[in-house]
C-alpha cells in the first residue's frame, strides 16, 4: 500500500511538473501571415502550408518567418493530428535593432505545440559574437524521438552584442 501511494504520489508530482512547463514555456504567439492548401480533405480543413510571424521578445526590431505544414482532416479539426517536422525559417531586421538585456549564448525563443501532447516546433537563438550575428535554427522535438530536419537563418547586427 505504501508503494502503491508513493507511485501515485510521483505520477502526480511528475504530471504536475510536466503542466507547469507547459504553462512557463515560451507565451509567445505566432501571427499566422497566410496560408497555401497542399492537399483536399473531403472532410474537415484541407493539409496546408501556414506562414507565420514571430517577433524575437529580447530583440527589438527582428522577425522571424516561418512556414510549417499544417495537418487537416478530422484529426487537424479537432487539434489531434501531428503536424509534419518540415519548416523553414528567415529572420530579418524589420526595424532599429535594440537588444533589450545581455541575451545568453545560446537560448529558445519561441515554441508551438504541434500536436496534442508529445511534439513541438522550436526556435532557438544563438549569438555569434565574433561576427555580430543572431543566428535562428528552427527545428521540431518529439518527447520520444526528435528530428534531425532544420532550418537556420542569420540577422546581422553590426555592432557588438551583449551576451550573459
Amino acid at each position: 500500500m505504501k508503494n502503491l501511494l508513493r507511485i501515485s504520489s510521483l505520477v502526480r508530482g511528475v504530471l504536475s511538473g510536466l503542466v507547469l512547463t507547459a504553462s512557463v514555456v515560451l507565451p509567445v504567439q505566432a501571427e499566422t501571415l497566410g496560408e497555401v492548401s497542399t492537399v483536399f480533405k473531403l472532410i474537415g480543413p484541407n493539409h496546408k502550408i501556414v506562414i507565420e510571424a514571430y517577433d524575437d521578445p529580447m530583440v527589438e526590431g527582428v522577425t522571424c518567418f516561418v512556414s510549417r505544414a499544417k495537418t487537416g482532416g478530422i484529426t487537424g479539426a479537432v487539434g489531434l493530428a501531428t503536424d509534419k517536422s518540415d519548416a523553414s525559417i528567415a529572420c530579418r531586421q524589420v526595424g532599429e535593432i535594440r537588444i533589450k538585456a545581455p541575451l545568453p549564448q545560446q537560448d529558445d525563443v519561441f515554441s508551438e505545440r504541434l500536436s496534442i501532447l508529445f511534439k513541438r516546433l522550436r526556435i532557438v537563438r544563438v549569438v555569434d559574437a565574433k561576427r555580430q550575428s543572431l543566428v535562428y535554427m528552427t527545428y521540431s522535438e518529439k518527447l520520444l524521438d526528435g528530428s534531425p530536419k532544420n532550418s537556420i537563418t542569420a540577422v546581422p547586427v553590426g555592432k557588438p552584442i551583449p551576451v550573459k
